[in-house]
């Protein structure tokens, strides 16, 4: 058996990006720990994950030109991570009144309904509910 434990979301900071993703998602803070690059420099090791999820996401502050670039950009403007709710309206309402960035209106499809959003970060994500 195995499961896909984690995904690296990199964002620019982690505390904004903490309250992000606990606030206004509703994800909980699994584990915010001290831990070290792999070349012995501090960090942080921070996973949010929503609520009875296996998979969580580990939030990676930006570390060099590189990543720092790659912030926001990680699937190359498509929809890259999926948020699959019960309670769609409510959802929406929480990111409407967080301020986050809707790039479509929602709307009706055969899987349910849908709305891409924007974290943090600039990603984009699908927010999934029931039809």
């Amino acid at each position: 058996m195995a499961h896909l434990q984690l995904v690296a979301v990199i964002v620019d900071d982690y505390d904004p990006a903490i309250a992000f993703f606990v606030e206004v998602l509703g994800f909980e803070l699994v584990e915010d720990s001290a831990s070290l690059t792999n070349d012995g420099r501090a960090k942080r090791w921070v996973v949010v994950r929503p609520p009875g999820a296996q998979t969580g996401v580990l939030l990676a502050k930006a570390d060099g030109p590189a990543q720092r670039a790659a912030t926001g950009e990680q699937f190359a403007g498509r929809v890259g991570l999926f948020l699959r709710v019960d309670d769609f309206d409510a959802a929406l309402a929480r990111l409407r009144s967080a301020g986050v960035e809707l790039v479509t209106e929602p709307r009706t499809e055969a899987y349910g309904r849908v709305v891409v959003f924007r974290d943090i970060a600039g990603n984009r994500w699908d927010l999934l509910g029931p039809a």
